[in-house]
């Protein structure tokens, strides 16, 4: 043992090396195991666009997370799946890939072989099976006040698009959103084409990667009878919440918590 005062400067230096060596490496070991922080990508359903992620987008934003939420076309299963299937490729590194209502329908077709979605998150979402529908699904389990009468159809060159009537769709579609709110979602919703309400799915993508499921108990679009079914077909991580379809806009914390355990569940 070394007792000489004269080598004890030499003996700190060489102590202070050795922590900050060591300190550098768990670092770097917690750097390696954590990764880059993955993409959220926020897909819209039907009667709706991507600002009804503006409050869940801000969340993870502040906590440092890229998001995504791109327009959802609204032209069909499968070309809207293409479409979103399109914009995943074109996003380097991990995502954790999120869906409303119909939009979870478009996730669950277009995630499937793409090996940087990590995680799927079903937000008051249709996750669909090979050959579901999305009127078959609807019609499975009593309570939604989506039907032919709660819509205007309007024809196009080559369809028609169906809207939510503006006098039912703050109480079928928004309950628990002000009323003002709901008037300005009426207003400028979105509408998808009829005949997507009979296209069968393809391969889920549940079946290959790990799901988490918001259930909005007070939903009158897809009954959370419904929601409970497909997530537990799915084997989906799930949690509830007392809301309307809306749910990300209603409730934006819960929304986002699941979210963020989504992220944490495949990290």
């Amino acid at each position: 043992m070394i007792r000489s005062p004269r080598y004890w400067p030499f003996l700190s230096l060489l102590v202070a090396v050795a922590v900050l060596l060591g300190m550098s490496g768990s670092a770097a070991t917690a750097a390696g195991r954590s990764g880059p922080k993955p993409t959220v990508v926020l897909v819209h359903g039907a009667f709706a666009d991507a600002s009804g992620w503006n409050d869940v987008a801000r969340n993870l934003v502040r906590k440092g997370y890229p998001v995504l939420a791109p327009a959802n076309p609204l032209r069909g299963v499968d070309a809207d799946a293409a479409y979103v299937r399109s914009v995943l490729a074109s996003i380097p590194g991990p995502i954790v890939l999120v869906g409303h209502s119909y939009g979870g329908f478009v996730l669950t077709n277009a995630a499937t072989g793409n090996p940087n979605v990590k995680a799927l998150v079903y937000v008051a979402a249709f996750a669909p099976d090979r050959g579901d529908t999305v009127g078959g699904l609807s019609a499975r389990f009593p309570g939604s006040e989506l039907g032919p009468a709660a819509l205007d159809v309007r024809p196009y060159p080559g369809g028609n698009d169906g809207y939510l009537k503006p006098a039912l769709f703050r109480s079928v579609f928004a309950a628990d959103v002000p009323a003002g709110t709901a008037a300005v979602m009426a207003a400028t919703q979105r509408p998808s084409e009829l005949a997507t309400l009979t296209q069968p799915s393809g391969a889920p993508a549940w079946k290959s990667i790990p799901s988490w499921t918001l259930v909005a108990r007070d939903d009158r679009v897809i009954p959370a009878a419904a929601q409970r079914f497909m997530a537990q077909r799915a084997h989906s991580h799930v949690t509830e919440v007392t809301s309307s379809h809306v749910a990300m806009i209603s409730q934006p914390g819960p929304t986002t918590a699941v979210i963020l355990a989504a992220i944490n569940g495949v990290s």
